[in-house]
């Protein structure tokens, strides 16, 4: 499980019953701030079609699990502190969070789009979640730029040693983001500006911080509660915001799908994570009935309660990963099983880096490899495409 996918928002929006429903894990909940201290780690799953069937296989996955053609692909989910105004400058849990939040490599966040959390999370009426959609992302522009600033004092300081790059030094100070100096360098002549940090104005630099941090860390919204009317009312809204089009919304409903889970496990009904509907299939109660016609109708309005779409959304959409299947273009060769294996590797990952990937000794041996689907041979700087089939022929 290579990938961390951060849950972030602020207090009582519904986290750790997003946490929950995901992973299914027994976190505390409460409509309270702070019910979340510790950061929470499990294991969530994202949906891959799987690649046995057309090779006439059954796959014998070693993680995950295979359910009717659909991979679940095991991914790391990390619930941390809720997040408050002013937490850059350590209030609340502020320190706490932005530490957490270093090894997430995208994040969601979850928004309670009723409207009835304030921006403390706090019980009110009639909050614009558009505030608390602006207030983390203004909270993660400060933590950047308190760190690019950090980087600025460095190469003013000549701290490095030598005369060097301006850029060299903002990596050296900002490594904890998975930056590099090619890419400062290019946020930094993007926004039209001279390598000079002292022309730069305060404006200028928390600019290079933002485009910092939507590369480093990129986000997608979860507008949760979505099975209120509030919630329905507030998402048309500010679907129709311009000043909003440029982000990822994903209407969700995290109790919803936590509900039909625990339904699923006593055969209540027959429902797969991620799926656009359900069948009850089980007795119930005239009262469970009620409530599980409630969850239709979201269900059927949205497409699904958006808990799986939003991990495969920051996933596969925000991060651009691809999923990849080592194969045998000969037919079956693992005495243990087929298709045991499906990698989550990063957008523009090689053949090369596939082989590195699952160990070093294949990276080093590698010969080339071969597209399984048309046996044609494929060489070591050969990009990937989402769900390949690839087998390594290497020296080792």
């Amino acid at each position: 499980m290579s990938y961390r996918i951060g849950l972030v928002g602020k207090p009582s929006v519904g986290k750790s019953t997003f946490f929950n429903a995901a992973t299914m894990n027994d976190v505390p909940e409460g409509a309270y701030p702070f019910t979340t201290i510790d950061p929470s780690v499990g294991e969530a799953y994202v949906r891959v079609e799987c690649a046995a069937p057309e090779f006439d296989e059954t796959c014998t996955p070693s993680v995950g699990y295979c359910d009717d053609g659909t991979r679940f692909v095991p991914v790391k989910l990390v619930d941390v502190a809720g997040l408050i105004p002013g937490a850059h400058e350590g209030k609340g849990l502020g320190n706490q969070f932005l530490t957490d939040l270093n090894g997430a490599d995208a994040l969601v966040h979850v928004v309670d789009f009723s409207g009835e959390t304030d921006i403390e999370g706090e019980p009110t009426e009639g909050h614009d979640p558009r505030e608390d959609i602006d207030f983390l992302e203004d909270e993660l522009d400060q933590w950047y730029l308190d760190i690019l600033e950090k980087g600025i004092e460095r190469y003013e300081s000549g701290y490095h040693g030598s005369e060097g790059d301006v850029e060299a030094d903002l990596a050296t100070q900002m490594d904890a983001f998975r930056t590099s100096e090619d890419e400062i360098k290019q946020v930094i002549l993007g926004q039209g500006l001279d390598l000079d940090p002292d022309e730069w104005s305060a404006s200028d630099k928390l600019t290079i911080a933002r485009e910092l941090r939507t590369r480093t860390k990129p986000m997608v919204i979860v507008a949760n509660k979505m099975d209120t009317e509030a919630a329905q009312r507030n998402y048309a809204e500010i679907a129709e915001d311009p000043d909003y089009d440029h982000h990822t919304i994903v209407p969700a409903s995290a109790h919803a799908e936590k509900a039909l889970k625990r339904a699923a496990e006593h055969g209540v009904v027959d429902y797969r994570a991620g799926d656009e509907g359900f069948t009850v299939e089980g007795d119930v109660s005239a009262e469970q009935r009620e409530g599980l016609d409630r969850i239709r109708e979201f269900v059927d309005d949205y497409g699904g309660t958006g808990v799986q779409t939003a991990l495969e959304t920051a996933l596969f959409d925000e991060l651009g990963t691809v999923a990849v299947f080592p194969g045998s273009a000969n037919g079956r060769a693992d005495t243990q099983g087929v298709f045991r294996d499906c990698f989550v590797l990063p957008e523009g990952a090689t053949t090369a880096d596939f082989a590195y990937h699952i160990h070093s000794d294949l990276g080093d041996g590698l010969l080339h490899g071969i597209d399984c689907r048309s046996r044609r041979q494929i060489g070591g700087d050969h990009e990937l495409d989402h769900r390949d089939v690839v087998e390594l022929v290497t020296t080792n």
